[in-house]
C-alpha cells in the first residue's frame, strides 16, 4: 500500500513524518523501546513505508521472543523543516493544536472510565476535588486509592503513543541537566534526559502539559520529545540530579554572618520594637534562608520542622521517618528575625512573645500546595517554633496500601461498613491514626452518607465530608460539637480524640442509637483500650454493646529498597522477640546499608504495624464482666489477633523493615 492509496493531505503527511522522527530519535538512545517501536509501526503503516514497517515489526518480534538484534535500526535524515522557514514550528514535537491531545484521543478520566478502572461517579467526585485543589487529576485519583501512578503512566503511554521510562538510578549528563534549571524542572515536574540532533528528550508526569513543553522549548530553543514517567520517580530524580546545583545553605548562612542586622536581646516584659522586628524579618538573607529550609524539608519528606533556641545556639531539625535529624544552626543573633519571619508568614502577632500562638501557612512547592501548621511556644531562651508539614500528595488513602495483613484488613473493612457501632483507633501521637481514620472515611464516603467530623486540628480537607475545627477557647469542644452533630442527621461521625468522660459517653450513646462512630485514644495496645475507657467512667455494659473493633498502630521505618542487603537467617531467630514460628525454616532477611537515595541511612519511608481486635463473643463477654487486660489479650489472640510486635516481625520476614526498628517502636 503506497502513500497515494492513503490519500494523506500534505500537512497530515508532514505531521506524521515529524512524529516518526521523534520516535526514531528515541530509538537512537534505546533501540529496544517497545512503546516507541509500536508507535512507529502505526505511523509507518499510515505513511505506507513498507521497508521501515517490516524492519520495525521484525524488531518487535525479536524483543518478544528474547532474540537480540545485533545492529540498531537505521533511519534516514531529518524530515524537512515545516513551512515558514528554519526553526519555526519546532518548539515541541507536534503542532500547537496537536500537542495536548491528538484528534480522537480521550481525556485521562474518560480513559479510566472506559477501562472500568473507576466509575463515572468516582471521576465526577475527583474532578470536583481537582478544581478545588488545583492538582493534577491523576494525583487526586492516586491519593484516593482509585488508581496507581504506574497504571496512569501505562495508560498515558498507550493512549498518546509515547514511550515510558524508569528513572531509578538513571545518570544524566551535566550539560543536559544545565539546559533546564532546577526551579523550572520542579515547577513543571519534568526532567531532561538526553540531547540528540537538536532534540531534547524530556521525562514528564503529564505529557499533555503544553505549557510546560512550550516553556522548555522557548528556554532551550530545542525540539521537545516528551516521554512519560511516574510522578514520584520524577520528583525523586529531580531532587537527586539537581542536588549539587541547588543553592547552598552555607552561602546563605555566610550572608547572614556578614549581615549587620541584629535584634537586641531583651526580657519578655520589655517593650518590643515591632518595626525593627519586621525589618529584620524582611531582610533578604533571612527570607531566603527560611524559604530554603521550608523547601528542603518538603523535598526530603519531613513531617515536622523544628526551630529551637538555646542559651548560645539556635538550631533547625527535621523529623524524617519519625526520627529527628539536625539540619543546620543559623547564627543565634538572627533567631528573633527568623521566628518573626515565620510569624509574618502565618499571620501571627510578631510583637507577642509571652504566650503560645498557633497559625497556618499555605505554600506552593512546584505544582503542589502544602499546608504548614505552625505552633510557637516561648521557652526560657526564646521562642520555639514547630511546623507540621501537611502534604496532600503524601496522604495515602488506600486501605490496602497502609500495611494491614490480610486477616486484619478483612476485619477492618467489614466493620467500617456496619450501620452503627464504635470503632477505636489507638496509638501515640505521630503513629498514623489520622491517616487510618481518613482512609476509612474515604472508603465509605458516598453521596448517600452524611459524614461529619470533629477534629483538632483539621489536617486535610476531604471532599464530601463536613469537617469541624475544635476551638476550646470559644467553647467549641469535642463534647459540644458531638452533641450538635446528633441534631444534624449524621450517618457517620468521626471524633478526633476522646479526651474526657463526657465525650466518651456521647460517642458511646451515639454508636448505640444508629450511628457509626470513629474516634481515637492514647493507649499502648488494643486490650488496654477497654480498661482505659472503663477507668474514664464508661459503664462496661454500654461498652460491650457499642464497641465493634479496636485498632492499635505504630509506625516504623522502611528499608531502602535501592540499597538493602540480604542475609540468611532462620525463622527461629525471631522467636526470642515474640514471633510465633510457622515452620518456614531458613529465610532471607535484610539489613540497611545506605545510599544517596536514603541519605546514607539505609531507611526510607515508613510502614504501619497494626494490631486489630474485633469484638468476638468471647471478648465481648469479658468486657461485660470487667475482665482483666491479660484475659482480653489472650481471648483476642485466640480469635486471630496479631500483637503489634508480631505484626512488626512479620514485616521483617517480608523484607520491609528490620528487627531493630520493630523493637524500637513496639513493646514485648
Amino acid at each position: 500500500m503506497g502513500p497515494s492509496e492513503l490519500r494523506l493531505l500534505p500537512d497530515e503527511e508532514r505531521e506524521l513524518r515529524e512524529t516518526a522522527h521523534v520516535f526514531e530519535t528515541v530509538l537512537q538512545t534505546n533501540a529496544d523501546d517497545v512503546p516507541a517501536l509500536e508507535a512507529l509501526r502505526e505511523v509507518y503503516t499510515r505513511l505506507g513505508e513498507v521497508e521501515r514497517l517490516v524492519e520495525v515489526v521484525d524488531r518487535i518480534a525479536a524483543i518478544a521472543t528474547g532474540e537480540r538484534r545485533p545492529e540498531p535500526l537505521r533511519f534516514s535524515a531529518l524530515p524537512p523543516e515545516p513551512p515558514g522557514g528554519p526553526g519555526l514550528g519546532r518548539r515541541s514535537w507536534l503542532p500547537p493544536r496537536e500537542r495536548t491531545l491528538r484528534p480522537g484521543r480521550a481525556r485521562l478520566g474518560d480513559l479510566l472510565v472506559a477501562e472500568a478502572i473507576i466509575t463515572p461517579q468516582q471521576l465526577h467526585d475527583a474532578v470536583r476535588e481537582q478544581r478545588r485543589s488545583r492538582e493534577r487529576l491523576g494525583a487526586v485519583l492516586a491519593r484516593r486509592g482509585l488508581v496507581t501512578e504506574e497504571r496512569l503512566v501505562e495508560l498515558l503511554s498507550k493512549e498518546h503513543g509515547l514511550p515510558s521510562v524508569v528513572l531509578d538510578n538513571r545518570q544524566i549528563e551535566p550539560h543536559v541537566l544545565a539546559l533546564v534549571p532546577g526551579p523550572l524542572a520542579r515547577k513543571y515536574e519534568v526532567l531532561p534526559l538526553a540531547l540528540n540532533n537538536g532534540s531534547l528528550t524530556l521525562a514528564m508526569v503529564d505529557p499533555t502539559n503544553v505549557v510546560a513543553m512550550d516553556a522548555i522549548a522557548a528556554r532551550t530553543g530545542l525540539q521537545v520529545l516528551p516521554v512519560v514517567a511516574v510522578a514520584a520517580s520524577v520528583r525523586a530524580a529531580i531532587e537527586r540530579c539537581y542536588a549539587a546545583q541547588s543553592a547552598s545553605m552555607a552561602e546563605v548562612l555566610a550572608q547572614l554572618a556578614t549581615t549587620q542586622v541584629e535584634v537586641v536581646e531583651q526580657d519578655e516584659t520589655a517593650a518590643v520594637n515591632v518595626i525593627e522586628l519586621k525589618e529584620s524579618a524582611d531582610e533578604a538573607p533571612v527570607v531566603r534562608l527560611v524559604n530554603m529550609i521550608l523547601a528542603d524539608g518538603i523535598r526530603k519528606g519531613a513531617s515536622d520542622i523544628h526551630w529551637e533556641p538555646y542559651e548560645r545556639t539556635f538550631r533547625v531539625r527535621f523529623r524524617l521517618d519519625g526520627v529527628l535529624h539536625d539540619v543546620l544552626g543559623p547564627p543565634k543573633r538572627h533567631e528573633a528575625a527568623i521566628i518573626s519571619r515565620l510569624k509574618i508568614m502565618a499571620n501571627l502577632d510578631i510583637a507577642e512573645r509571652r504566650i503560645p500562638q498557633d497559625g497556618r501557612i499555605k505554600i506552593r512547592y512546584g505544582t503542589r500546595e502544602v499546608d504548614l501548621r505552625v505552633s510557637i511556644v516561648p521557652t526560657i531562651f526564646g521562642e520555639k517554633a514547630v511546623l507540621r508539614v501537611l502534604d496532600r500528595e503524601a496522604l495515602q488513602l488506600d486501605l490496602s496500601q497502609l500495611g494491614f495483613d490480610p486477616w486484619s484488613l478483612e476485619q477492618f473493612n467489614a466493620v467500617i461498613r456496619q450501620p452503627y457501632g464504635l470503632v477505636l483507633i489507638t496509638g501515640p501521637t505521630g503513629s498514623g491514626k489520622t491517616t487510618t481514620l481518613y482512609s476509612a472515611i474515604n472508603a465509605i464516603n458516598s453521596p448517600d452518607h452524611n459524614i461529619m467530623t470533629a477534629e483538632d486540628p483539621v489536617e486535610y480537607n476531604l471532599y464530601g465530608v463536613n469537617q469541624v475545627q475544635i476551638n476550646d477557647g470559644i467553647g467549641r469542644t469535642f463534647a459540644h460539637v458531638l452533641r450538635s452533630f446528633l441534631r444534624q442527621d449524621p450517618d457517620v461521625i468521626l471524633v478526633g480524640e476522646t479526651r474526657d468522660l463526657e465525650t466518651a459517653q456521647i460517642a458511646v450513646r451515639a454508636a448505640l442509637t444508629g450511628h457509626l462512630v470513629f474516634t481515637t485514644l492514647h493507649t499502648n495496645d488494643c486490650p488496654s483500650t477497654v480498661a482505659r475507657l472503663v477507668d474514664m467512667g464508661v459503664p462496661p455494659f454500654l461498652l460491650s454493646s457499642s464497641l465493634l473493633l479496636v485498632v492499635a498502630q505504630r509506625l516504623g521505618r522502611r528499608l531502602c529498597r535501592q540499597c538493602r542487603e540480604p542475609y540468611e537467617a532462620r525463622e527461629d531467630d525471631l522467636v526470642p522477640y515474640g514471633y510465633v514460628p510457622t515452620g518456614r525454616g531458613r529465610c532471607t532477611l535484610y539489613r540497611p546499608r545506605g545510599c544517596p537515595a536514603c541519605s546514607n541511612t539505609g531507611l526510607k519511608g515508613r510502614v504501619a504495624f497494626y494490631e486489630v481486635m474485633p469484638m468476638t463473643d468471647g471478648v465481648r463477654d469479658l468486657v461485660l464482666h470487667n475482665g482483666s487486660t491479660g484475659a482480653l489479650r489472650e481471648a483476642a489472640l485466640q480469635a486471630g489477633m496479631r500483637s503489634l510486635r508480631q505484626a512488626g516481625l512479620a514485616k521483617v520476614l517480608e523484607g520491609v523493615t528490620t528487627v531493630e526498628e520493630v523493637l524500637r517502636v513496639t513493646l514485648a
